[in-house]
């Protein structure tokens, strides 16, 4: 029966020919030495989409006594296997069965239908076949000796948790090890001799490795520990045989007691193997503690250690003939980790075909199926097909990455789902570019004291060269002038070097209200933050003005506001709106925008004692901008002509497996609890998501939960619906959603999500994933559940470490806003403006900035102005072509910004034409004079 399906299984396996040459040994440490002017945003370094050579070869393994089971039908022998774990393991009668895919191999070949594969890699049970085992030659032509050596000498008879469970010696050890390399050279010399002839196959023997990196790629010392920990786990086996047939020589220096080969046994086992076989996958790094890591760290970049083989054996042919990750062992379908995962190591394999010129050929995906997994038991799975061992059918079941994988072989790689071609457009000529600054700081607002201060002061030279106060003497002052203020002329100067059209900027509420009502306004912050605006409009530059910016460490309220409960207090909300409306008297003639509170659906980080906190801090704010939006709307908006709305943070979510509705139902859940909280109520309803508050209900009512989102009045509903002029968002990333269920009554847990990192993404140094389309994604989404209303990008960016070349911070500024105009032009988006975060940064924050905390600025300021003076990707020409209205308007505002050098033009000029006219009457009437006196002197004599 079992020769039967044996035979049944080898019409998966396909012909592949290779011949190994010597490789060159320490070429390999290469690979760690980083350039130092190495590009972050390198294209050849980030996800590849591109396919795989024609002739790749897609396939799936299994290891006998892992899936078989059935270990004592028809004649089969006990393996060592079968006596460690009956031995060791407390359930060993769970082993027996396994997947029973023994008895069940029709529907492991409907499995590996099902994925498309182009050949299968299993393992055949010695003591089931013995002696009639080198049977199924002329069908099989692809052969395996052993596989993974270093784990059979290593963890059998060094660390024990492997069978035969001996806990020797490391002499044992390497004993053992020397012995499988001979072992395996006799097998190949056998079939070279007797078998390859006429049955035209390929053999080798799979070799397993951890990748570890150096703590610093500069540091000599610490490459050489990584070299020396290669050679000591897959140099061991490598070395002798794909290279010059002797062990590396860190083993032979370090361990007198290592076996030595012959010169006849070098020989007989240098080459034998027609391909590098090689085993990337937990087992090379769980448990890590037995790894010969050298102080090092562990890494799951596969392409660099391809490089290293490459390197170390001259280049060879390498099939991937185990890759893959695991599960813990209550999950079934629902694999997402694995799937990134396989994500990962399949494009670091496409990456090192394409870029580094490795010949990889095929690539073997582990599992085809859960099964016992050796140390671990069934304490992990590892299958693409899930299977319930206590079943009696124990059905294939596809996982989501069996899904995945069988997409990877039908697209024979990867194509881009998300985006599309870049556009060669450019936005409206009215478009606004800005640059986005937090709260104006305190200590921003001294101004200088060399024009509004009558004191004399003389400088102590040859003394303690101070100045000291003449007593006594008085000068005269002339009136404060917003140049008096230090700060303002550096601003400008930020600005101006920019090249913005807009400035975004918050105002600081405890400092201008500091008992936080109107019984103290503090003037000169009032007046500081005029002069901000008006001496950025002399350089062209209009403000976007922020009320209220809270920040995760700073809550940005008044300190008595604070102490009677901030947002939890009602009260708060008609303090704010008193705040709003002194703003707006005050600076509105000179602001066209205006934002009331920034990401106020941020606030939750605060605010997170428990949900109704969260929700109640949350209604208030909604009640302070609905108050804030009406006063504007209804005092000030008919004679300044302004607009009003809040910033809120969106980002976009996706769901981490396509696979599973309830990821992708997550994902939609994300964005009703994240922005639908406050835009529903503003942009449609009047009232927080039906969803948003169902799903609450339903956790309520499974004791999950006792949260309870506030109600609001029909007066209040008529207050914040509709309270917004446009849409202003701050995006940054996008997220991958997992639906988590979570019991407690938190706001997090109300959600039941949790986040998923995606390790092929680009991302920042703080983990912000670099996902342009999520920015269209989400410029969409707004205008499909909120009216095709003017949306404002009102902050994105990321963080750059780099202070020299923030080579990121471009490539991310290039890519969103390319997103953004395929959403201003194929999906016809209003967008009006987009802001990019941040001007200047802080020591103590990621490096968001353009500017450094001492103002020195980046290379990106240049990239960013190109794209403003060339309002985005144009072709060759310019569709920007000023009217004569627009030139009208240019004039004008060119006018109204110089109106104090045109004044004094205009009296200069009057001047002089008084004093012109005054001396051309002068002269007339010396001329009229003198004619008079020569008539009168005339005598006429008749």
């Amino acid at each position: 029966m079992y020769g039967r399906q044996l035979e049944r299984f080898v019409a998966f396996w396909t012909l592949v020919f290779i011949r190994v040459v010597t490789g060159l040994a320490g070429e390999g440490r290469s690979v760690w030495k980083k350039d130092p002017h190495f590009s972050p945003v390198s294209e050849t370094q980030m996800f590849l989409y591109d396919t795989f050579p024609k002739e790749f070869r897609w396939g799936v393994g299994t290891g006998a006594f892992q899936v078989e089971g059935s270990w004592k039908k028809d004649g089969k022998g006990s393996s060592v296997w079968d006596q460690f774990v009956h031995s060791e393991f407390k359930d060993a009668g769970s082993t027996d069965a396994s997947s029973d895919s023994y008895t069940l191999m029709d529907k492991d070949l409907s499995a590996l239908d099902f994925l498309g594969v182009t050949f299968y890699q299993f393992s055949i049970a010695w003591s089931r076949i013995f002696p009639t085992g080198e049977t199924f030659g002329d069908r099989v032509k692809y052969w395996i000796t052993i596989h993974n050596p270093y784990l059979v000498a290593w963890h059998g008879y060094g660390t024990g948790i492997h069978a035969p469970g001996e806990r020797g010696k490391l002499t044992t050890v390497y004993s053992v090890g020397h012995n499988l390399i001979k072992a395996h050279a006799q097998v190949w010399h056998n079939y070279k001799t007797h078998f390859q002839p006429y049955q035209k196959g390929m053999m080798s023997i799979v070799l397993g490795s951890h990748w570890i990196e150096p703590n610093k790629s500069e540091d000599a010392l610490d490459i050489s520990k990584c070299q020396q920990s290669m050679e000591k786990v897959l140099g061991w086996f490598a070395k002798p045989i794909h290279g010059d047939g002797d062990y590396p020589k860190e083993l032979k220096n370090e361990f007198a007691f290592l076996p030595r080969f012959t010169e006849d046994e070098k020989s007989y086992i240098k080459g034998t193997a027609d391909f590098f076989a090689f085993s990337f996958g937990p087992d090379n790094f769980k448990p890590p503690s037995t790894l010969q890591k050298m102080g090092q760290n562990l890494s799951l970049n596969l392409r660099e250690v391809l490089n290293w083989i490459k390197l170390e054996y001259n280049s060879p042919r390498i099939l991937i003939a185990e890759n893959g990750w695991f599960t813990d062992s209550h999950v079934k379908t629902d694999d997402t980790t694995a799937i990134y995962m396989m994500k990962n190591f399949i494009n670091k394999a496409l990456q090192a075909i394409k870029y580094d010129n490795i010949d990889v050929f095929g690539y073997t995906a582990w599992s085809l199926l859960d099964g016992f997994e050796w140390q671990h038991a069934y304490n992990i799975r590892r299958g693409l097909f899930y299977v319930d061992f206590k079943s009696r059918s124990k059905e294939r079941i596809p996982k989501s990455s069996a899904l995945y994988y069988k997409q990877i072989i039908q697209e024979n790689g990867f194509f881009p789902k998300e985006s599309t071609p870049s556009l060669q457009a450019q936005f409206s000529c009215d478009f606004s570019w800005g640059i986005t600054e937090s709260v104006l700081k305190a200590e921003s607002v001294a101004s200088s004291p060399q024009f509004c201060d009558s004191s004399l002061y003389l400088w102590n030279v040859t003394g303690d060269g101070l100045l000291h106060k003449v007593k006594g003497v008085k000068l005269k002052t002339r009136p404060a002038q917003c140049t008096d203020f230090v700060s303002i002329k550096k601003q400008l100067d930020l600005l101006e070097k920019m090249k913005v059209t807009h400035y975004r900027f918050a105002l600081d509420w405890s400092l201008i209200l500091p008992n936080g009502d109107l019984s103290a306004v503090n003037r000169q912050v009032l007046r500081y933050y005029r002069c901000v605006i008006s001496e950025a409009l002399k350089l062209n530059v209009q403000s976007m003005v922020t009320l209220y910016h809270p920040t995760h460490a700073y809550l940005g309220l008044p300190g008595p506001l604070l102490q009677t409960g901030g947002w939890l207090n009602p009260s708060t909300a008609y303090a704010f709106q008193d705040y709003a409306a002194l703003c707006f008297q005050e600076l509105g003639d000179l602001v066209k925008l205006w934002i009331t509170i920034n990401e106020p659906n941020r606030l939750t980080d605060v605010y997170n004692g428990s949900s109704n906190d969260t929700y109640q801090a949350a209604h208030n704010l909604l009640i302070a901008h609905g108050m804030a939006w009406k006063i504007y709307n209804e005092q000030y908006r008919s004679f300044q002509h302004g607009k009003v709305s809040l910033s809120l943070h969106s980002d976009w979510a996706e769901p981490a497996n396509p696979y599973f509705e309830s990821h992708s139902e997550a994902a939609s859940r994300f964005l009703q609890f994240e922005i639908g909280w406050f835009a529903d109520p503003i942009f449609k309803t009047g009232d927080y998501p039906a969803t948003m508050r169902e799903y609450i209900d339903i956790k309520n009512r499974k004791g999950l939960s006792n949260s309870l989102l506030p109600s609001f009045t029909s007066e209040e509903k008529q207050l914040v619906k509709g309270a917004a002029d446009f849409y202003a968002l701050n995006h940054f990333t996008t997220r991958f959603v997992v639906h988590e269920p979570q019991n407690g009554s938190q706001y997090g847990y109300d959600r039941d999500i949790q986040f998923l990192q995606d390790i092929t993404c680009l991302n920042s140094p703080s983990r912000l994933a670099v996902v342009p389309w999520g920015l269209r994604k989400v410029l969409k989404w707004i205008k499909e559940t909120y009216g095709d209303i003017d949306i404002y990008i009102t902050a994105n960016g990321i963080d750059d470490q780099s202070l020299e070349n923030d080579e990121l911070r471009s490539y991310y500024l290039g890519k969103y806003i390319q997103e953004v105009l395929k959403a201003y032009y194929i999906d016809k988006v209003k967008i009006k403006g987009y802001y990019a975060f941040k001007m200047t940064e802080e020591k103590s924050k990621p490096r968001f900035g353009f500017f450094t905390s001492d103002l020195k600025g980046k290379p990106s300021i240049k990239f960013y102005n190109n794209l403003i003076s060339n309002n985005g990707f144009p072709a060759d020409y310019s569709v920007c072509h000023p009217s004569n209205q627009e030139k009208q308007c240019s004039f004008c505002l060119f006018i109204s910004q110089k109106k104090p050098l045109i004044f004094f033009a205009c009296c200069l000029f009057s001047t002089l034409i008084l004093l012109l006219t005054i001396t051309v009457f002068h002269k007339r009437k010396r001329r009229k004079h003198f004619r008079a006196k020569s008539t009168q002197r005339i005598c006429v004599a008749f």
